[in-house]
């Protein structure tokens, strides 16, 4: 049986620009970072003060009253994406849509709000642990409370690979939908960093900037966390056909990749296979990429890094080919990124419009790249590639392909 095209027919968002995807999308276009001091539950010794955070959500306005003991914020984040991706798809959330659809969402950290609220109360405020801890810090929550929300009685699972978890969710659950296991996926990434414990360990690793993310520029010094999650529903080209729903892109391509080296230190060697491999699967060659969506964290290893792998990829056409982040808009949502970066590329796809890269501030010799530098700029697009890279030395690349 010939394996079924996967496609994308709705997509949700939650970022520190907002509830929604149009909100996600119009900071990313415009380039307006929804980076500011960050409001924390709980004071720690940190001194990076910033991050980009969403201030305004109210959980108890999306979920009901019964089923909020249960999430953490980061599973509240992906049930609030997947009513929007559903909902765009058509698809009615009082009807359960049993076992022919699968759910897979990925994370970096889990419940880890959960866990600086229990730490406080147990270790400062010597209180009585929430017997309710379990179920919101576990991995896999956000995929059985976005599961259960649907009567999705598919495969459901949680998928933990760092900053890659995401796009490898994303990938899984398109292998599963090509290979006729399910018809449709709930698929995803979710996270929610942004407490003192959690900055702190980041800034001791010395990757976190104080003042602004410069992704591929001279003088970068570092990231930002960000908070948020991008959820999809993807399922077969029939399947859409025999519901008329509207395609808004096809998931035409996954490649996926181990470097094996070092726990923390990109290689450039790993990441190019993951590329490769994606282009590969869509049945393209790299001229046939119009725009990356880098995974560019701004740090000084991390963007050496993935330009030389770029480099192996594209040659010399690199220097033309628009190559952006969108992480010092809304900051690097660790496990989310993925998802979060493939909502904004598959926008940038059907708008013809390359995000910008903010904060630039010149070019740096090691990192020979066109990063489209502060301005969104036109760029026709037929296909576009995702790279989500992450600690332990996993990668993960989606490629986008424009639906006919």
């Amino acid at each position: 049986m010939e394996p079924a095209r996967v496609v994308v027919t709705g997509i949700g968002a939650v970022s520190a620009a907002g509830v929604g995807i149009e909100a996600l999308w119009w900071a990313a276009r415009t380039g307006k970072s929804c980076v500011a001091e960050a409001n924390l539950p709980h004071e720690g010794s940190n001194r990076v003060k910033i991050a980009a955070q969403l201030k305004t959500f109210q959980p108890e306005d999306f979920i009901d009253p019964k089923v909020l003991p249960y999430c953490d914020r980061f599973s509240q984040f992906a049930l609030v994406a997947a009513d929007e991706a559903l909902a765009q798809a058509g698809l009615d959330r009082g009807r359960r849509l049993g076992g022919r659809v699968g759910v897979v969402i990925g994370t970096a950290v889990g419940g880890i709000t959960t866990i600086d609220e229990l730490c406080f109360v147990e270790l400062v405020m010597k209180g009585r642990t929430d017997p309710l801890a379990v179920p919101r810090i576990m991995g896999s929550a956000a995929a059985s409370q976005v599961g259960m929300r649907y009567g999705c009685t598919g495969p459901t699972f949680g998928v933990t690979s760092a900053c890659a978890s995401g796009a490898q969710a994303i990938g899984i659950g398109a292998f599963l939908v090509r290979a006729g296991v399910v018809d449709q996926a709930i698929v995803g990434g979710s996270d929610s960093t942004i407490t003192a414990l959690n900055i702190r360990a980041w800034e001791t690793l010395r990757v976190l900037t104080p003042d602004r993310s410069r992704p591929f520029s001279a003088g970068r010094n570092g990231m930002v966390l960000g908070e948020g999650a991008a959820v999809f529903l993807i399922e077969s080209e029939r399947s859409a056909r025999q519901r008329g729903a509207a395609p808004l892109a096809e998931i035409a391509g996954y490649g996926t990749s181990s470097d094996a080296c070092d726990i923390v230190r990109p290689d450039a060697e790993g990441a190019a296979t993951a590329m490769r491999l994606a282009i590969e699967d869509a049945g393209l060659d790299p001229d046939g990429i119009d725009y990356v969506n880098a995974h560019g964290t701004g740090t000084v290893a991390n963007d050496i890094a993935e330009a030389d792998a770029l480099g192996r990829i594209f040659g010399r056409r690199l220097r033309e080919l628009p190559v952006s982040s969108t992480k010092p808009v809304h900051g690097h949502t660790l496990g989310a990124a993925g998802a979060v970066e493939l909502a904004v590329t598959i926008m940038a796809m059907r708008e013809g419009t390359a995000p910008p890269t903010i904060n630039w501030l010149g070019p740096d010799p090691k990192v020979d790249i066109d990063p489209v530098p502060n301005e969104a700029r036109r760029v026709p697009m037929r296909a576009a590639l995702s790279n989500s890279f992450a600690f332990g030395g996993i990668n993960a690349c989606l490629v986008v392909t424009r639906a006919e």
